[in-house]
């Protein structure tokens, strides 16, 4: 898909990814449409040129008001990218089912909600690209963040399925897996922290700048996943080879001393 021209909203654009994205695509001739719960950081995000909604994603009523502000500047949602999504470093079985359902709420239910407020939209232009901001954890689960991993495996399985449901509609579905990028994730995480050999092995971490990059280039291309960095392909081939040496391995990156 061409970019240039295009009206790209993009959630969780405050920082990290998103801020990324929005200067990604800014600089490919697209015009935005931003939202996070930081005004200032979508301000900043922003640069005076692009609409900003802040507001609470997991909230029905902010999920409309983005849609409809957007349609009102622009008159349509050409590409729509869920990348709003927080976690927890907790273990699964001890974990409280408050912070389960508020991870829940904005991993997988906000990004299903917007799609549904969106792609009605795209199916009656016959045009457009729903991108979801999955991780590789969703393709290889991480035990340090258990829950996590199955909230975006939710959204990776949706992904594809939406895929297929749009195929006769000219609306396509694009999957992000990134891997380890160098943003405010850990310190902005709802509870826990990833242990010491988690945190000292950042070998192939990326920065969101790479990562909106490989994005852009995605959509450009059609792509059905885009793993950034690619080597991350490497490790899920090998944990569907040889799944109880990766995850013994895993298990030890778990150790919390």
């Amino acid at each position: 898909m061409r970019i240039d021209g295009k009206v790209v909203l993009i959630t969780g654009a405050s920082e990290g990814i998103g801020a990324a994205c929005a200067a990604e695509f800014g600089a490919a001739g697209a015009k935005l449409s931003l939202t996070a719960r930081s005004k200032t950081g979508l301000e900043a995000a922003a640069g005076g040129k692009a609409l900003i909604t802040p507001g609470d994603l997991t909230d029905d009523a902010v999920r409309r008001k983005v849609v409809e502000r957007t349609l009102e500047r622009y008159g349509t949602i050409d590409i729509l990218i869920n990348n709003a999504a927080t976690g927890f470093y907790l273990p699964s079985w001890s974990d409280s089912m408050e912070h389960t359902r508020r991870m829940m709420e904005l991993n997988f239910f906000a990004l299903l909600g917007l799609t549904q407020l969106v792609v009605p939209h795209m199916r009656e232009r016959r045009s457009g690209m729903i991108v979801n901001v999955g991780s590789i954890a969703g393709k290889l689960t991480l035990p340090w963040m258990t829950l996590y991993s199955a909230s975006k495996s939710a959204v990776g399985s949706f992904t594809e399925g939406l895929r297929m449901e749009l195929q006769r509609d000219g609306v396509r579905a694009m999957l992000v897996c990134p891997g380890y990028v160098t943003t405010g994730f850990q310190k902005n995480v709802i509870a826990g922290q990833a242990p010491p050999k988690v945190q000292r092995g950042r070998r192939f971490a990326i920065t969101p700048e790479r990562c909106a990059t490989d994005m852009r280039r995605g959509v450009e291309r059609d792509a059905r996943t885009v793993m950034t960095p690619a080597i991350g392909w490497s490790l899920v081939f090998l944990n569907r080879l040889f799944p109880s040496i990766v995850q013994n391995r895993m298990a030890e990156m778990n150790e919390t001393a």
